[in-house]
């Protein structure tokens, strides 16, 4: 099993930045593909970013698409998002997923979940 703990949400003007981060713990974590999804009020959870195992391969849903940047540190067992040019429609809860298969877009392939972390955009 893979604990997840998300970390670095908070309140941001639109255009802004913010950089969320994910600590792993309770497995090897380079063994997991990771994903980054959300969740805004009233909708489901959705993709946003996926790192393959040794961070060599990034994956983004269309509305990230060079804005946001996925990473991760295998030392240290933590992944990140870094997210760039934010809009008001960015908010949501992020959510970091931990999936031992390979990369993924779909929320069923992810076993492992964090318990969120709370991005608000402002106009």
């Amino acid at each position: 099993q893979l604990q997840l703990v998300e970390s670095g949400g908070g309140l941001v003007q639109a255009g802004g930045s913010l950089r969320l981060s994910c600590a792993a713990s309770g497995r090897t974590f380079s063994s997991y593909s990771m994903g980054w999804f959300r969740q805004a009020p009233g909708k489901e959870r959705e993709f946003v970013a996926a790192i393959s195992r040794s961070g060599g391969s990034t994956y983004y849903a269309d509305s990230e698409k060079g804005r946001f940047t996925a990473s991760r540190d295998n030392a240290k067992n933590t992944v990140y998002l870094q997210m760039n040019s934010l809009k008001p429609e960015d908010t949501a809860v992020y959510y970091c997923a931990g999936n031992d298969g390979g990369s993924s877009t779909r929320r069923s392939s992810y076993d492992y979940w964090g318990q969120g972390t709370q991005v608000t955009v402002s106009t």
